[in-house]
């Protein structure tokens, strides 16, 4: 399996505090099945900044030391970077990482609203030849009051993500019930753990498929997992046109 949004990288943020706890995270993730994991370290948010050349310098690092512990896990490149006004001008900047070094770009929204210039800013990656993939929507505020509010984005050329644990039911049960609902709308292109750490916040992938598949059925589980594949091997990814909202969604 691959993992495409993780906080793997010890020190950076958040996440993993030291080589050792990133090691017991890959080897948590080994143990599921995950052989390529992305590290995504917040990017630009308010508190903490992943500076290009340290990711990539850490990744190395990583890849080195997983290496020499005998692990087949390989970890990629990348940012999970907060949307902001000026980003089209740091990517410009050469300042941001891909996820992989593809045409896949991670964003992070703020927690409780959606920026207005949002539209904006997925027009202004996708004429650069870019797809923004969409962290975590199930977590923002304003869109678990509109959900419609993804197909939008979709329409413009945005994918999206949904964290393992919001499945699972980590979080809450409303946001559950939200991950359920996108998923049936086929608002949803990826799932990833957001592993933060090797106990609290760990990789949760394998269960989150077997979730997945009582929502979508075998076949769109199995479509999920490719599209982390296709990603990873920088190909195009198919999209279905959302589905309209019924008046009343089943939990399963």
């Amino acid at each position: 399996m691959i993992e495409l949004h993780t906080h793997i990288l010890p020190g950076l943020d958040d996440g993993a505090r030291s080589k050792e706890e990133a090691l017991e995270m890959v080897l948590q993730a080994s143990e599921q099945g995950i052989r390529h994991i992305v590290a995504t370290p917040h990017h630009g948010n308010g508190v903490y900044e992943a500076p290009r050349e340290v990711v990539l310098q850490q990744v190395e690092e990583m890849n080195e030391f997983i290496g020499w512990h005998g692990l087949q896990v390989t970890i990629h490149a990348g940012q999970e970077i907060r949307v902001n006004a000026g980003l089209i001008d740091e990517w410009e900047n050469n300042e941001l990482l891909t996820v992989a070094n593809s045409k896949y770009i991670l964003l992070e929204l703020p927690h409780n609203h959606v920026p207005a210039y949002l539209m904006d800013l997925l027009y202004e990656f996708s004429i650069r030849g870019l797809v923004p993939v969409i962290a975590h929507p199930e977590r923002n505020k304003e869109v678990g009051e509109t959900p419609d509010l993804l197909e939008q984005w979709i329409k413009q050329g945005a994918l999206c993500q949904i964290t393992a644990h919001s499945l699972t039911g980590q979080f809450s049960r409303r946001i559950q019930k939200l991950s359920v609902q996108l998923l049936k709308r086929k608002m949803i292109h990826f799932v990833s753990s957001d592993a933060h750490n090797s106990v609290t916040r760990t990789f949760a992938l394998r269960e989150a498929y077997r979730l997945a598949e009582r929502v979508v059925g075998r076949g769109g589980m199995n479509r999920l997992k490719d599209n982390s594949r296709r990603l990873l091997a920088n190909e195009e990814i198919t999209v279905d046109a959302p589905v309209k909202a019924r008046r009343k969604l089943l939990f399963w």
